[in-house]
């Protein structure tokens, strides 16, 4: 093999490699997602691009008022979580109780619409939108599951103006 050939050879693996190399972070570690709706205003914004951290519960549970992505129906919902595995979770005159306790619930936008009481099981999650008048969630659909949710969506990568951490 003439050295021109071993050249040409080198770098096309090695944009193979880096080829693969995002596929693979993508398909397993971060991915962009876009926010669809108004469901999660005041904090998040329709068409707000976002990373998905799909390593961040790896090593670490999922925690109240985390921001997380939900498979559900072939679609991805971006929510928060309220409620955790073993809890039992309810609303009434517009505050969230949690095993009787009302919780400091500071992401609402809107005043949340009053619930009975829903027993949450192991594996599952009570996940809410912060503009509470105007979210599909668990209020909705019922409690999710683990492995429906894909991640962790904390920072918020375009437009360039709303760059940054959303808690």
């Amino acid at each position: 093999m003439t050295k021109d050939k071993k050249k040409v050879i080198r770098e096309v693996l090695s944009y193979a490699l880096i080829i693969v190399t995002v596929i693979i972070i993508k398909i397993f570690v971060v991915s962009p997602i876009r926010v669809n709706g108004d469901s999660m205003h005041n904090t998040l914004h329709d068409q707000d691009i976002m990373i998905l951290n799909m390593t961040s519960y790896w090593f670490k549970d999922i925690e109240r008022f985390d921001i997380v992505v939900i498979k559900s129906h072939n679609e991805y919902l971006i929510k928060r979580v309220i409620g955790l595995p073993g809890e039992r979770i309810e609303c009434n005159n517009g505050h969230i109780y949690i095993n009787g306790k009302k919780i400091k619930d500071n992401y609402a936008y809107s005043k949340t619409v009053d619930f009975d009481k829903v027993e949450i099981n192991d594996g599952e999650y009570f996940v809410l939108g912060d503009n509470r008048n105007n979210s599909l969630d668990s209020r909705v659909f019922g409690v999710f599951k683990e492995k429906d949710i894909k991640g962790k969506a904390t920072m918020t990568i375009y437009p360039f103006k709303r760059f940054g951490l959303k808690k």
